[in-house]
């Protein structure tokens, strides 16, 4: 197992709540492109995608050390860079703050964090029902990721082709009910630290995000005195909405950084 140097550490993309892999879609290979042939790779969490049939952990730190295993028995080792969403960017915020060691660099999308952000703002409570209803009482695929692509989309174009390949896919895959409560319980329950990890963060937000409140991510940015790009129209799944603006901030956010790699 060799470690990768701090110039070519690979990108590791994590998902959110009930979401994996094959919801970045054609992300990683537009994000690789743009940041001049980065390896990316993206993980599953446990619960979800391919890994559906196992329990999702109740707790992040959890989730926290099935990455790190995964990619060491994979042959990977640190450092990393990592790039995640959601739930994905509090196992990233909990990895960063535990081991700053192993990271290059975090890219956090649309979080939100306890002590920063109260419940309420954490997910707005006017999705309570949908997430509860489609979390608990199996409304059917399809039915499900339509709620999914309305709390977290804003796109206007391509709906129907995201909504069949969704909906396919959770046949296939399916995330469990037990799971999906599991995950809302481990994002519930996972506080940060006050002080910021000792890696590089870089903060995306979208102002129209449906389903977190975007002050969430704001006053994370604000707490860790770290910088944030808020783009003014995607909602909660930013990468989907608009991938290119994503690749670009990151990017240039990357050559600014520069000298921290060199």
């Amino acid at each position: 197992m060799s470690a990768a140097s701090g110039t070519d550490a690979p990108w590791i993309l994590l998902r959110g709540l009930t979401r994996d892999s094959h919801h970045w879609g054609d992300f990683p290979l537009l994000f690789s492109e743009r940041l001049h042939g980065a390896r990316v790779l993206t993980l599953d969490l446990p619960g979800n995608g391919v890994l559906h049939a196992q329990s999702s952990p109740l707790r992040v730190e959890a989730v926290v050390a099935y990455c790190r295993a995964e990619l060491q028995g994979r042959g990977l080792a640190p450092p990393y860079k990592v790039l995640a969403m959601s739930l994905g960017a509090m196992v990233t915020a909990a990895w960063a703050s535990a081991y700053p060691q192993e990271l290059q660099a975090c890219v956090l999308i649309n979080t939100s964090l306890r002590p920063f952000s109260p419940f309420h703002h954490r997910m707005r409570p006017a999705n309570y029902p949908s997430v509860l209803r489609m979390a608990l009482a199996s409304p059917g695929p399809r039915a499900s990721e339509e709620t999914v692509l309305r709390l977290t989309s804003r796109m206007e174009r391509r709906t129907d082709a995201v909504l069949e390949d969704w909906t396919a896919w959770r046949l296939r895959y399916p995330v469990s009910a037990a799971n999906a409560l599991r995950q809302i319980i481990a994002a519930a329950r996972y506080q940060a630290p006050r002080q910021a990890p000792a890696v590089p963060i870089l903060i995306l937000n979208s102002a129209r995000d449906g389903l977190v409140d975007p002050r969430c991510s704001q006053k994370l940015a604000q707490a860790w005195q770290c910088p944030i790009e808020i783009h003014p129209e995607a909602g909660h799944d930013l990468p989907l909405d608009d991938g290119e603006w994503v690749a670009q901030r990151v990017g240039a956010w990357m050559a600014a950084q520069s000298t921290v790699w060199m």
